[in-house]
C-alpha cells in the first residue's frame, strides 16, 4: 500500500497543463470499462468548458486544478476554479456572501472544487486507484492551503459523493446537506412495469400527460453518438437560449462548447428532439454515464402542453429501462417531479471557512439545514407516487 510520503502539490490553470492520461487515470478509473461512471470530470469535458470560453476570463470561473503527485507519477486530481460570484453552482451560499459582507469581510474569491454549472453528484476527490486515502488527504490540505495562502475567504466541494461526505467530515470540513429528485429502476422491462408500481390515480395521471404531450402534432426523437447531426445541434442551442436567458439572463455555455462536446463525447449524449411540420421545436439534453442518465437542459420554441414532462422525464426513464440504467438524476430543484415518480435524494457538499468566528455560525446553519432537510425528504417520501407495501395508494 503507497504510503503519503514525497507528495507534491501543484496548481494548474488549465486543462492544457496536464495530459489526459494523467488526469483521466484519476477520473475515470477502470480503463477498461466502456464508458466513465461520471462523464463531467472527464479531461474532455472540463477542456471543452475551457476551451470554449465558458470558463475562465470574464466568467468569474478561473481554472485553478489541484494536481498531486507522488515520486512523478500523478495520484490524484481535483477541479477547482476560484470564483467571483455564486452563480452556476446549485448548491446555494448566497445568504452565506451576503451575511459576511454585511459584517464588514469580502466573501469573493472563493474557491469551488465542482464542475461548472453541473448539478451532478459525482466524485471531486479525483484518485489513481491504490490511492484513494492518500489521495483525498493531499487534496484537501492542498485545496485550503491553496484559499488561505490566495487570501480566498472559503473552499466549496459541491456535489461530492457520500462516502467523500463521510471522509470530509473526518478531516474536518464542514458537512452540507441538501436534495434534489432521482428515478429509481426497480429493475423495469417496461415502462408500464414502472407505471405499475404507482398508485392508481398517479399512474393515471401519468398516462394522460404522455397522451397530452405525444398528440403535439409531431414526432419525438431520441439521438446519440453519430445519430446527432450539426442540425440537431443548432435547433438545440437556440432552446438552450432562450431557458438560459429566461433563468440566468445569460446563457452560461458558449455555442463551441456543444460543437466540441460533438468532436470529443458525443457518445456521452442523449438528445431529445421534438419535430413538428419539418421544425425542430423543443428538446432535452442528457449525458450518459456508466449506470446513470443525467438530464441536464430544455428548451423550446413552441409551447405545449406536457411536452417538457415528456421530453424531459419520461422519455429519460424509457432510454434508462432500455439500456438497463439505474437511475436518472433530472438537475436541480424541482417539486413537480415527486408525481412523476422521481423521489427525494440527498446530495452532499463540503465547506472550508478560513475566519473562525464565521466558520462557527455556518457550521450551526448546516447542522440545522441538515436536520430540516432530512425531515423534508422523509415527508416528500410519504407522499411519492408509488403504491405502499400493504397496497393502499400513497394519493
Amino acid at each position: 500500500m503507497p504510503d503519503g510520503s514525497n507528495i507534491e502539490i501543484s496548481v494548474v490553470t488549465g486543462l492544457s497543463d496536464i495530459s489526459a492520461a494523467d488526469w483521466d487515470a484519476c477520473a475515470v478509473g477502470e480503463p477498461s470499462a466502456d464508458r466513465p461512471a461520471d462523464p463531467f470530470t472527464t479531461h474532455r469535458f472540463l477542456k471543452a468548458l475551457e476551451d470554449s470560453g465558458s470558463v475562465g476570463p470574464g466568467t468569474g470561473w478561473t481554472p485553478r486544478h489541484l494536481v498531486a503527485r507522488q515520486d512523478g507519477q500523478v495520484i490524484a486530481v481535483m477541479p477547482c476554479y476560484a470564483k467571483g460570484h455564486s452563480q452556476g453552482e446549485y448548491i446555494f451560499d448566497h445568504n452565506w456572501a451576503h451575511a459576511y459582507e454585511n459584517a464588514g469581510g469580502d466573501y469573493y474569491p472563493k474557491l469551488q472544487a465542482a464542475v461548472p454549472f453541473t448539478p451532478a453528484t459525482g466524485r471531486r476527490f479525483l484518485t489513481r486507484d491504490g490511492f484513494d486515502a492518500i489521495g483525498q488527504n493531499a487534496l484537501v490540505q492542498g485545496a485550503v492551503q491553496l484559499a488561505a495562502n490566495n487570501g480566498l475567504s472559503s473552499l466549496h466541494i459541491t456535489f461530492c459523493t457520500e462516502k467523500e461526505y463521510v471522509a470530509g467530515g473526518q478531516m474536518g470540513l464542514i458537512q452540507r446537506i441538501g436534495q434534489q429528485f432521482h428515478w429509481y429502476n426497480d429493475s423495469y422491462d417496461t415502462f408500464d412495469d414502472f407505471l405499475g408500481a404507482l398508485s392508481s390515480r398517479k399512474r393515471k395521471n401519468i398516462r394522460k400527460e404522455r397522451e397530452l404531450a405525444q398528440a403535439f402534432g409531431g414526432t419525438i426523437h431520441q439521438f446519440t453518438g453519430d445519430q446527432i447531426t450539426p442540425e440537431h445541434w443548432d435547433a438545440f442551442w437556440r432552446f438552450y437560449q432562450d431557458t438560459g436567458a429566461r433563468k440566468w439572463g445569460t446563457p452560461y455555455l458558449t455555442r463551441d462548447f456543444f460543437q466540441r462536446v460533438h468532436e470529443s463525447m458525443r457518445d456521452d449524449v442523449l438528445l431529445i428532439l421534438c419535430q413538428r411540420a419539418g421544425r425542430w421545436v423543443a428538446g432535452a439534453l442528457n449525458f450518459i454515464g456508466r449506470d446513470v442518465l443525467y438530464g441536464r437542459y430544455w428548451g423550446c420554441v413552441e409551447d405545449h402542453r406536457c411536452l417538457h414532462f415528456e421530453t424531459c422525464y419520461y422519455q429519460a426513464i424509457d432510454y434508462a429501462i432500455a439500456n438497463g440504467l439505474e437511475r436518472v438524476e433530472a438537475g436541480a430543484q424541482g417539486p413537480h417531479k415527486l408525481a412523476r415518480g422521481y423521489l427525494p435524494a440527498p446530495v452532499y457538499s463540503l465547506h472550508w471557512i478560513g475566519d473562525a468566528g464565521f466558520r462557527k455560525a455556518i457550521e450551526r446553519y448546516c447542522r440545522a439545514e441538515a436536520d430540516a432537510v432530512g425531515e423534508e425528504i422523509e415527508v416528500m417520501t410519504s407522499y411519492g407516487p408509488f403504491r405502499n407495501t400493504d397496497g393502499e395508494n400513497n394519493g
